[in-house]
């Protein structure tokens, strides 16, 4: 008996310092003193997101460590999340916390909230929506790509209309399906009449082959099914870099660009959980951790990888995307004019 209680003095002894030892530890930066009792009672957290599984879980997963709240991932692409939130109003439900899409600034201005995140003081500028409905979680710019064992450097062209030099890359170049952000800043850049023409000029001569999503573009051109991809995303790019791929990225005049943001339900199941994953998710922590994966960040006080990533991009002629429903709609179809009717 003298050695049970003994043994449970002991254990008793050893909880108490690791309770100890967790009140001692400093939270981080992101956590909102008033909101993390509230976020724990409510015990879960429901998250929209067009960011593949691969990254987005790790990365709540932080968020999940130091809250104790737990994670419900739903996955789908930007048209179907929206739908699928539109449906879920239309009949008196609401089952989403927090959106993390491209297409959170395209949703019915009744269906975000505008809120204050102390975290978005650090944001670059264009990642602060003026009306406080969405805030950058990371920015996507689009360049083309290619795989270096394919192609030498000193081959690649050095605008969009030296593409149209390269006659012997028919049917080895691809584009994704609907890349219509790219498009949007040719037409800018160049005005839509000429853009148009001369994107039609580089179907005509190159015959791309279409490929069904960025990241299966980036995997093609990795695994040497693909020269050069015409534009992708070039954190995808970065990935597959990281993997030690052959891949590099090659921005031209224009670099289109579009923030993911991320945005909190006005009627949110768990409104605290809510406010307090948005916080995190443009914080320095959690943009460090998915700079790992080539995602780049809209903080300055974040390192890129790779490190020369956003200095190179930044050389080039900026042209930020930030599209309605209609016009991603609009965008979508000229798209398929161009590179899909053959």
């Amino acid at each position: 008996m003298i050695q049970l209680r003994s043994l449970a003095r002991v254990a008793a002894i050893a909880l108490a310092a690791t309770a100890s030892a967790r009140a001692q530890t400093p939270l981080p930066s992101w956590v909102i003193p008033d909101l993390l009792p509230l976020a724990r009672a409510e015990g879960e957290l429901t998250v929209y997101s067009s960011t593949n599984e691969q990254e987005a879980l790790p990365h709540l997963r932080l968020f999940q460590d130091v809250t104790g709240v737990r994670i419900n991932f739903i996955r789908g692409a930007e048209g179907p999340l929206i739908s699928r939130i539109l449906t879920e109003t239309r009949a008196g439900q609401s089952s989403w916390d927090i959106m993390n899409s491209t297409a959170v600034s395209r949703l019915p201005p009744a269906l975000t909230k505008a809120f204050d995140p102390p975290e978005a003081r650090n944001l670059r500028p264009e990642a602060r929506d003026p009306g406080r409905k969405w805030y950058g979680v990371y920015a996507a710019y689009n360049a083309p790509a290619y795989n270096t064992s394919l192609v030498k450097k000193e081959d690649l062209p050095k605008t969009y209309e030296e593409f149209l030099e390269k006659k012997q890359w028919a049917g080895r170049v691809a584009i994704d399906t609907a890349d219509r952000e790219w498009m949007l800043g040719m037409f800018r850049h160049f005005g839509e009449e000429r853009g148009r023409k001369l994107l039609g000029e580089m179907v005509r001569v190159l015959d791309p082959v279409i490929v069904d999503g960025h990241l299966a573009l980036a995997r093609a051109l990795a695994a040497g099914e693909h020269m050069v991809a015409l534009s992708n995303y070039t954190m995808l790019t970065s990935n597959m870099q990281l993997t030690g791929a052959p891949v590099e990225f090659f921005p031209l005049d224009p670099v289109s660009f579009f923030i993911s943001q991320v945005g909190v339900n006005p009627k949110a199941p768990h409104p605290a959980a809510a406010l307090l994953a948005a916080n995190f998710m443009i914080s320095r922590e959690a943009q460090q951790f998915a700079a790992k994966t080539g995602r780049l960040p809209t903080r300055d006080d974040v390192e890129p990888t790779p490190k020369d990533a956003l200095t190179r991009l930044l050389s080039k002629k900026l042209v930020p995307i930030l599209i309605s429903g209609d016009e991603s709609r609009a965008a979508n179809k000229i798209y398929d004019e161009i590179f899909k009717k053959r």
